[in-house]
């Protein structure tokens, strides 16, 4: 048995090719940041500027803000230099270190509740 004769490219099989490989192309440069963006990133946690147990609770203070036993703890910064939480926003406190501990006093047993998700 003998093979058949390849069959002569044609004009409309060339273009057929080139038009899908195009296609192809295209897909996949619009599918890349879709991709790209499910992947899992690596995330350095910022090192804590203060850290202390006070009152038996474990206070931490960094770059992404103040959190106490683990839960973000809202903070605010005033025009002046000094910081305020929805905890006590009546008054305001010179570090958010001191402020963390006023929340503290302000809690007592009680936790902070989970950091809500963010909209927008």
């Amino acid at each position: 048995m003998s093979a058949a004769p390849a069959a002569p490219l044609t004009r409309r099989a060339l273009l057929r090719s080139a038009f899908t490989a195009a296609v192809l192309a295209g897909t996949a440069a619009a599918l890349a940041p879709v991709l790209r963006a499910r992947r899992p990133r690596q995330t350095l946690t910022p090192a804590p500027l203060a850290e202390e147990t006070y009152r038996g609770r474990h206070l931490a203070v960094d770059q992404a803000g103040v959190r106490i036993d683990g839960r973000p703890l809202h903070v605010m910064r005033r025009a002046d230099g000094s910081y305020l939480s929805g905890i006590n926003h009546f008054q305001s406190y010179p570090t958010p270190l001191e402020l963390a501990r006023a929340a503290v006093d302000e809690l007592g047993t009680a936790q902070l509740a989970p950091a809500a998700p963010h909209h927008g």
